[in-house]
């Protein structure tokens, strides 16, 4: 998924916070992570039977705030494909299944409103699953197949244009909007032979090859229930109807959103989830550096507070790991983000210039915004180390041996290009950190002769803009982690032509029949025969066509109020892990 930069609620592993020391060490680092990459197992009914296991010394009461400097993308499930909206779907939101972890690096895929984690027959092309008993929406009427074929069709409507595509191409290929052009909200619906709905407790998919990841994929917040009768099309994501432990109380876009409990989820449905708090209280707006001062103060409210997806400001981290207090409330961990710098192909057509910015980028001086190294590595490449696959030495624009840029080389690929070329509109959101990256990509390209020309967008609408294809931007970062752990969901989502169209992650608008064949044949291949055949994308895409300039790892580092209980980091969201917090008093 997208890191809140761009891209998906991503597997990323890490143990339990203890409250040591970051290790400054990447290749250590980088060996965890590996470790992170490892498969996730399906459970079964027994593994999907709640109440969910209780946190010890948890206590019931009390309201956790939530501070964040962007506003929420989106509330429309549908439409939930970054990490701050992923965030808030895991309290508002339940789909067929759902990611459980066990606190040490462990994740497997247990039926969340599906009694297990799904039946496969026909070779993987078939998987059934069985809704439970007493499964309600916060208006207390049963959650039924209806509305889980209700979800699948609506996200073949227009007004969907943000969400994952995986479903809905596995079901009904890459022109799947043509299958259905109303989302099933008139008379004609998806075939039986696609997506069966026998009785009001069995749902049935058939795809024409094997889906073995379909458990994780239905996992995925993007595909979390929508209740048929209280839809309200493209008005939902501003009033969504909630499924989990909490409901909506008030919702005013990009200032505030108060939750409280949802009387009619039941804890005996779910195995992931607990209710402690009797609410959240999110505000938006309120800078990172504020929330770092806020939280390492400890005053009044902040006690009670976390941050969502922002981290411990890179100015203040000193102060953080220096002072043990401090430390001890505190969330670390690698993500499986790759953060790049995307090029819009459709206007950055020379090559010459792209391999130009990504020797002259660097590395180094984007990393210290982000904390140094708290905050990241340097990426010499798309795949992040808690990627199946990933190769540590695999460094085609020699990121590593020059961090902080080769001059020298980009200048000599820029030796007569014209000066238009030369002149790029760079896309960056409106924070804090974005500015940080912006003085550092002008800073580096300028020594090579590249004219940066700086656009400020407005955060929480920063994806859908440059999800645009007719976008008026030539560069602009972005960073995607893996959907779980397979180069699969990385190559596809963001480098797959058939992928183009508005609101696809396919930012770059890369579409080379090369890519296309690879990617076709590693999806009709068993796992071993596909990492091969998923290396040899990943080794192309970067060096022939080079969509996207890598720069670095991310790491995570949050802190939280001396009041929060439970908090530890979430191997599958890579945050802090929302569904077990409580307040110690």
């Amino acid at each position: 998924m997208v890191a809140i930069a761009a891209g998906s609620l991503a597997l990323t592993g890490c143990s339990e916070n203890k409250g040591g020391n970051s290790d400054k060490d990447s290749k250590k680092d980088q060996k965890e992570a590996a470790v992170q990459s490892k498969a996730v197992t399906y459970g079964d009914a027994k593994a999907s039977t709640g109440p969910a296991p209780e946190v010890p010394g948890a206590k019931p009461g009390g309201t956790i705030q939530v501070y964040q400097e962007a506003g929420l993308s989106h509330l429309d499930p549908g439409q939930i494909y970054v990490s701050d909206a992923g965030q808030v779907a895991n309290l508002l939101f339940r789909g067929l299944t759902n990611f459980q972890e066990d606190g040490k690096g462990g994740v497997s895929v247990v039926g969340d409103l599906a009694t297990d984690s799904g039946t496969s027959s026909d070779g993987g092309k078939t998987w059934k699953f069985t809704l439970k008993d007493g499964v309600k929406d916060e208006n207390g009427k049963a959650i039924t197949s209806a509305d889980i074929r209700h979800t699948v069709e609506r996200q073949y409507a227009e007004f969907i244009f943000d969400g994952p595509t995986y479903l809905q191409t596995w079901l009904s290929g890459p022109k799947y909007r043509k299958a259905l052009p109303d989302g099933g909200f008139g008379k004609k619906h998806l075939p039986d032979d696609v997506l069966e709905t026998p009785d009001d407790k069995t749902v049935i998919f058939h795809f024409k090859t094997a889906q073995p990841d379909l458990p994780q994929t239905l996992a995925m917040p993007g595909y979390t229930v929508v209740p048929e009768e209280t839809d309200t099309k493209a008005k939902y994501d501003k009033a969504p109807v909630s499924s989990g432990p909490y409901k909506i109380a008030e919702y005013k876009v990009g200032k505030t959103l108060k939750l409280v409990k949802n009387e009619n989820w039941d804890p005996k449905t779910d195995s992931v989830r607990n209710q402690y708090v009797d609410g959240w209280n999110f505000d938006f707006g309120v800078t990172e550096s504020t929330q770092t001062s806020r939280l390492i103060a400890d005053q009044g409210a902040a006690k009670n507070a976390i941050q969502l997806t922002g981290a411990v400001e890179s100015t203040k981290i000193q102060d953080v790991i220096t002072t043990p207090e401090v430390n001890k409330r505190t969330i670390k961990g690698y993500q499986p983000y790759v953060m790049t710098l995307n090029f819009n192909l459709d206007r950055v057509k020379n090559k010459k210039v792209r391999d130009a910015v990504t020797y002259a980028v660097n590395s180094k001086s984007l990393i210290a915004g982000e904390g140094g190294a708290y905050g990241g590595d340097v990426a010499p490449n798309l795949f992040a180390p808690t990627l199946p696959g990933y190769e540590a030495k695999y460094d085609p624009y020699g990121r590593l041996k020059t961090p902080s840029g080769n001059i020298a080389k980009a200048k000599e690929l820029l030796k007569g290009v014209p000066a238009a070329e030369k002149k790029l509109v760079f896309a960056y959101r409106s924070s804090e950190i974005e500015q940080k990256r912006k003085v550092a990509l002008e800073d580096a390209l300028s020594k090579v002769g590249i004219t940066v020309v700086a656009k400020e967008v407005d955060a929480a609408s920063f994806t859908e803009q440059i999800g645009k294809l007719d976008n008026p931007y030539d560069m602009y970062v972005t960073g995607w982690g893996q959907d779980w752990p397979s180069p699969g969901t990385v190559v596809t989502p963001i480098y797959d032509g058939d992928q183009i169209a508005d609101g696809s992650p396919n930012y770059s608008h890369i579409n080379d029949p090369k890519v296309q064949e690879l990617i076709k044949k590693a999806l009709s291949e068993e796992p071993t025969e596909a990492a091969k055949t998923w290396k040899e994308a990943h080794h192309y895409i970067l060096e022939k066509v080079n969509p996207a300039a890598p720069l670095w790892y991310s790491k995570q580092f949050q802190l939280y109020g001396s009041n929060i209980g439970g908090a530890r980091y979430s191997t599958e969201s890579s945050y802090i892990d929302v569904t077990r917090l409580f307040l110690k008093s």
